[in-house]
């Protein structure tokens, strides 16, 4: 008997506003180690983000921290005029004191010069997913959470998203503004924070899980490379396909500085994995 295929939606609808592809581009690595300067090959990084577009991205997630700065400022040099079904999410909230060090600060006075330096980084008048990198715990969360309603009263930011929350931010949050995105550390071999994407998948919220392949050192690959094999592919793309095959409202954001390597990760959105590939999969995270 034929094993069944199992399908996955293309795209998600961010907001109501926006209709995402949901394989996009996470844009950490353009930048040098410690996620600290400028990258090694800075013409290649700009190659890549042209790439991306070509090949279909129209959602890119950066922050003001990465770099700092240097991340936003290499999209923009690439990329303006935007396309303009281009979507760029970007964050604020976090510090950097030197490579791989991110001190939060939630402020509202460290949020308000963030923002105001992403819009001039990204030459644009409204940032159109602005994400809160970190809940501060020196700082009440309301007082984050009022800034960014004013901001996006104020016009400065279309939607507003969370990053590394619970479920009780995010309903928290929600007393403020409509939260449209959750931004959690999620893989096939790390759902610590499934609960949060039940919720947001319930409650038509787009979830981006960062380091969706746990930075490359990816648990179970004896299961990943059985499965891989069947479909001809790597067991990172098996890895990033059990993601859009596993909810609906996943969005992907795989980074490289590597034109090769993106065109590799953007080939996962052409892999169809079984009902059986995915009950296999499943029992990497199933601990």
């Amino acid at each position: 008997m034929a094993t069944t295929t199992s399908s996955f939606e293309k795209t998600f609808s961010l907001g109501g506003d926006f209709t995402i592809n949901r394989l996009g581009y996470g844009a950490m690595r353009i930048t040098g180690q410690g996620i600290w300067g400028p990258p090694k090959d800075k013409n290649e990084c700009i190659r890549v983000l042209k790439r991306a577009v070509e090949l279909g991205v129209n959602f890119i997630d950066t922050a003001d921290s990465y770099g700092p700065y240097v991340s936003e400022e290499l999209i923009a040099e690439a990329l303006v005029p935007y396309a303009v079904d281009l979507v760029i999410g970007t964050k604020g909230g976090l510090l950097r004191t030197g490579p791989n060090e991110w001190p939060v600060d939630s402020s509202p006075e460290h949020l308000k010069q963030a923002l105001e330096g992403s819009l001039k980084r990204l030459k644009q008048d409204q940032i159109q997913l602005y994400q809160l990198h970190r809940i501060d715990p020196k700082v009440p969360a309301e007082k984050s959470f009022e800034f960014l309603q004013k901001a996006q009263q104020e016009g400065k930011i279309k939607h507003i998203g969370l990053s590394e929350v619970s479920v009780a931010d995010i309903k928290k949050a929600q007393e403020f503004f409509e939260v449209v995105s959750v931004q959690n550390m999620y893989s096939v071999d790390n759902r610590k924070w499934e609960a949060e994407l039940e919720y947001t998948r319930d409650h038509n919220i787009a979830f981006i899980p960062w380091f969706p392949l746990g930075g490359g050192n990816v648990q179970g690959e004896e299961i990943l490379k059985r499965v891989a094999d069947k479909h001809s592919a790597t067991i990172h793309q098996v890895a990033l396909s059990w993601l859009l095959h596993h909810s609906p409202n996943i969005l992907l954001i795989p980074g490289t500085s590597s034109v090769a390597h993106l065109e590799e990760n953007m080939k996962t959105a052409g892999i169809q994995l079984s009902e059986d590939d995915i009950d296999v999969l499943n029992t990497i995270g199933a601990a």
